[in-house]
């Protein structure tokens, strides 16, 4: 893993830094939810992965692919939280200090 991680370290530069961003699109875009049967076939299926990799069920080319896919999976998911945690933050601190959430052209920063 070790191994993985420091030959494909731009990979998962990139990974955290898309994830930071969509995070911080996130909090500002409120699109339509996921369904909670989706979501849990979703977690059902990630948590396949993660198992079917641990075990080593897949050999050579594809299991590495597979590890590489889910470390990659992990840490967009960590920059999502930590981006939408920072936004949040962001948006929060200028509404409770009354401070401007309006650009030059009138369109507003913050989604009520």
């Amino acid at each position: 893993m070790v191994y993985l991680a420091g030959f494909h370290w731009g990979w998962l530069v990139a990974s955290l830094l898309l994830g930071l961003a969509m995070g911080w699109i996130a909090v500002v875009h409120r699109g339509r939810e996921v369904s909670k049967s989706a979501a849990r076939w979703l977690s059902v299926l990630v948590l396949a992965l993660v198992v079917v990799a641990l075990m080593h069920v897949v050999p050579g080319r594809f299991g590495y692919w597979l590890d590489l896919g889910l470390v990659m999976f992990g840490v967009y998911l960590v920059g999502c939280a930590v981006g939408s945690w920072l936004r949040d933050g962001v948006v929060s601190r200028q509404a409770a200090s009354g401070g401007p959430t309006e650009h030059a052209g009138g369109t507003s920063d913050v989604l009520e």
